[in-house]
């Protein structure tokens, strides 16, 4: 029986070499979620393909979409290729990770229009220039959820005031404001500045970010923060990530948090 091929509009997020002449390539989809594809002679010379799949390209593709294996890529119909991700290591690496993350949230075949349409706003968003590790940030914070993770980022997660200096606890599952910092020794100790974009970030729309323009020691805080929220709650750790770490930027940037164990003997104000 022969299987028909339908349309579906999806983002190149990966392609690798399958076979001596065949590659998978690997789509988020905004009907199907994430999805991989087994491309018929993609490697070989002149393949039609071959520039219509490279990593970061988004387009209207015809295909035999199946419910478990590998689907089948025929053709495309018309796509657009992000050039920073593409040109730029930098933001190459961190659209990876995105991705990475997000696929690791939801498993394959699963159907994610608002993710799809996230990671269509980042894409957008690296190609005019916003910057790639502040849209990282605001995922990984809205992608908590995904992984059973929700902190309190609006109001203090024990009084449930929004008008005092705040601070992050695991501990209380979010922020909490000043009366309670003394009862709380494991608190994150982060400046008032990282505490306001991780509020920010939880509730921004990426779609309608116009400019980022946060200093270099926020940046390096806010990665710290999130990383260590990561580490402690999450637990999901991708390749990808690792080369992020790698570039080094942010211990020249940043003086670690405080020991966990360290005693805060603050009084509240």
């Amino acid at each position: 029986m022969v299987e028909a091929a339908i349309d579906f509009t999806g983002i190149v997020v990966s392609r690798q070499n399958f076979r001596e002449h065949d590659a998978l390539v690997r789509f988020l989809t905004s009907q199907y979620g994430f999805k991989t594809f087994i491309a018929r002679g993609l490697k070989r010379p002149k393949a039609k393909l071959a520039g219509v799949t490279l990593p970061f390209t988004l387009g209207d593709y015809v295909g035999v979409v199946r419910a478990a294996g590998l689907s089948q890529l025929r053709t495309a119909k018309g796509t657009q290729l992000f050039r920073q991700p593409m040109e730029n290591i930098v933001t190459n690496a961190y659209a990876t990770y995105i991705f990475d993350l997000i696929r690791a949230a939801f498993p394959e075949g699963q159907a994610i229009p608002r993710w799809y349409d996230i990671g269509k706003a980042v894409l957008l968003g690296m190609d005019r220039g916003l910057d790639p590790a502040i849209l990282a940030n605001i995922v990984e914070i809205q992608l908590l959820p995904a992984f059973g993770v929700a902190p309190q980022l609006r109001v203090c997660a024990i009084c449930g005031r929004d008008d005092r200096p705040m601070d992050y606890s695991e501990g209380a599952g979010g922020l909490i404001c000043n009366r309670h910092w003394a009862q709380e020794p494991y608190r994150f100790h982060a400046s008032a500045k990282a505490i306001y974009y991780l509020r920010r970030f939880s509730v921004v729309n990426i779609n309608q970010v116009q400019s980022i323009n946060v200093n270099v020691q926020t940046k390096a805080e806010l990665r710290t923060i999130i990383d260590r929220i990561y580490s402690d709650t999450v637990g999901t750790y991708p390749r990808s990530k690792r080369f992020i770490d790698s570039l080094g930027q942010w211990n020249q940037d940043f003086k670690p948090l405080k020991p966990r164990n360290a005693s805060n003997g603050e009084q509240s104000k």
